[in-house]
């Protein structure tokens, strides 16, 4: 989803240095890092494979093509890629038209950056045709655009999709602040120069050089996000 964004001279708000805000969705937004494991246990149990629950750190907050390619790898199911990547997005759609909860502080965060006129963006491995239902209860209205996973040729752990989004804000990527849960989206925000906060989901991510951690998006707002850019001056 993709909006009309105002020139960069009249974003920044109350002369703040940040520039955007670029927010990653599974296990960030939406709590369905869990829903991703529940489908590929579902899927490989189908096909006669049993996952060991220690692979799951290694396929969390990956592109399709790793995760699933290292399932593939590990389990030697009789499957393409191409045709696990459909059973995989088609299972996931079918448990989110159940049930889709966000994550704690997620509607609050986006009320206000959406209410300050932060230019914002959606980056996710996720594809477009997933993004597209998680918007649904997201509200497009939350976000400038989005940029999926299957819409750039490096997804995360590369920072394209992040430059990508920055580029199209027409924002510094040294003034963006990303909001990411696993480790593969912060190395990807991190390469691409921006501020990143952590909000662990599945496994830990250690504090580090430009990179804040927190517990729960109920620590972060405007000012916060703020005053990660008011550090680099």
């Amino acid at each position: 989803m993709t909006s009309t964004v105002p020139a960069l001279g009249t974003r920044t708000a109350e002369g703040s240095a940040l520039q955007a805000v670029l927010l990653d969705m599974d296990g960030t937004l939406v709590d369905t890092e869990g829903f991703w494991w529940d489908v590929e246990v579902e899927i490989f149990a189908r096909l006669g494979h049993t996952l060991d629950d220690s692979w799951r750190h290694v396929v969390v907050g990956g592109p399709m093509t790793r995760s699933a390619g290292f399932l593939l790898e590990v389990t030697g199911a009789d499957i393409t890629l191409a045709e696990l990547s459909v059973l995989l997005n088609d299972g996931f759609e079918k448990r989110i038209g159940h049930a889709l909860p966000l994550m704690p502080g997620a509607a609050r965060l986006l009320a206000e950056l959406h209410e300050h006129a932060i230019p914002t963006a959606l980056v996710s491995a996720s594809h477009r045709r997933i993004i597209d239902r998680v918007l649904t209860v997201l509200g497009p209205q939350h976000f400038d655009l989005s940029v999926a996973g299957d819409e750039v040729s490096r997804t995360k752990p590369f920072p394209d999709p992040y430059l990508l989004a920055a580029a199209k804000l027409g924002a510094d990527p040294a003034r963006c602040a990303v909001v990411e849960d696993t480790a593969t989206g912060v190395a990807a925000a991190e390469a691409a120069g921006c501020r990143v906060v952590a909000v662990p989901s599945i496994a830990p991510i250690t504090p580090a050089e430009g990179r804040t951690v927190v517990t729960s998006l109920e620590e972060v707002d405007l000012a916060f996000l703020r005053g990660l850019m008011t550090e680099m001056r």
